[in-house]
């Protein structure tokens, strides 16, 4: 009995070991992948999007975890595309234009933090490698860009799709042929990157280098599909820069999308070059997958009946006071505590009053 209750303990070390060292990929715009027995996860995907109603581009930057040195992920796109390294500063403008605005709540009794039920104490508070040729896949460019060895292709068959990557040092998921297919029979190309960085021992953790991929498109739409693959939920903000306020066609399978902010800007910076240096219509998009398999298309964004603005405001909850920070709620106990006293002597002085009367 012993021996058994030891193999079973056993064996369930050995499954727990083995969820630790098995490769996990997460990308909201394809699949991310490590080499061997690393894991790498992706926290946050973040994407700027400029549509004219002609040309799309896509600024895309990944936050990641893990103790991955290599990795490679896959992008399908409708047209040819280019590519090329982003402005790291471009997300930090988007955070400063769409940051919620603060505004005051007063209450008017007070909370345990407030006086007199507050403490006295307070709160306490390298090079790319050569390309090689393989039936129905076309090689449109391949480039290193910084850290990112990147191929630009065309195919014709997803099991030639797949080899091609798999002998090129760009290792996927064994779904991948499957998952294709549908970008296959509408004749969409693909990007597909390869993560390694240059300097030696080097891990992909925090916030990489963002890419910039812009191709010809005559509707706005954010490849998502892939996200089937992920075996972790996902997390997608999505910056959307056109003409007029958009928004997503349909769910796609996941939670139900939030703005987070909407309304016309005039950029400047990196903001700028991206935007062609002309005013445009902000719409930030949150959204969570909590189960990636019941993603069934790729996100397809239309412009909204109305361009109506929207900014998040967060509310800080403050005690109502007067002049010099006197709490309200204490002025006004005191002062009905002044009335009763006023009146109870009022009514003391008249019953005495009366009283006096009677005995003459």
């Amino acid at each position: 009995m012993k021996r058994r209750i030891t193999a079973l303990l056993l064996a369930l070390l050995a499954t727990q070991l083995g969820s630790l060292v098995s490769p996990a990929y997460a990308c909201g715009c394809g699949a991310m992948v490590p080499y061997g027995q690393s894991r790498i996860g992706v926290d946050r995907e973040t994407s700027a999007v400029r549509w004219d109603g002609r040309t799309e581009q896509i600024v895309m930057r990944f936050v990641v975890r893990g103790d991955a040195d290599r990795a490679a992920w896959i992008m399908p796109v409708p047209g040819r595309a280019s590519v090329q390294l982003g402005d790291g500063k471009l997300f930090d403008e988007l955070t400063e234009q769409t940051r919620p605005q603060h505004r005051a709540r007063h209450y008017f009794w007070p909370r345990n933090h407030d006086w007199p039920f507050a403490s006295s104490q307070g709160d306490g508070v390298g090079a790319a490698p050569p390309a090689s040729r393989a039936p129905g896949v076309g090689v449109v460019g391949r480039e290193q860009l910084g850290d990112f060895d990147v191929a630009r292709l065309t195919a014709t068959d997803p099991d030639a799709l797949k080899n091609w990557l798999e002998s090129n040092g760009f290792t996927l998921p064994e779904r991948l042929a499957t998952e294709v297919k549908p970008y296959v029979d509408q004749k969409w190309e693909y990007v597909a990157v390869r993560l390694a960085p240059r300097e030696p021992g080097k891990k992909l953790q925090g916030a990489l280098d963002p890419l910039r991929i812009r191709f010809d498109s005559d509707r706005l739409v954010y490849p998502m599909r892939l996200s089937r693959m992920a075996g972790n939920p996902q997390s997608l903000a999505l910056y959307v820069l056109a003409d007029h306020r958009m928004e997503p066609a349909s769910r796609i399978g996941g939670a139900a999308p939030e703005v987070t902010f909407a309304g016309p800007i005039t950029p400047g910076g990196a903001l700028a070059e991206l935007a062609g240096g002309k005013p445009v219509f902000l719409t930030a998009i949150d959204q969570e997958f909590p189960e990636p398999g019941r993603i069934d298309a790729d996100h397809e964004l239309r412009a909204t009946a109305k361009d109506t603005p929207y900014r998040r405001t967060v509310y800080h909850d403050e005690l109502l006071t007067v002049g010099g920070g006197v709490p309200v709620w204490l002025l006004t106990v005191s002062a009905a505590l002044v009335l009763l006293a006023v009146s109870a002597v009022t009514v003391i002085r008249r019953r005495r009053r009366h009283g006096h009367g009677a005995t003459a």
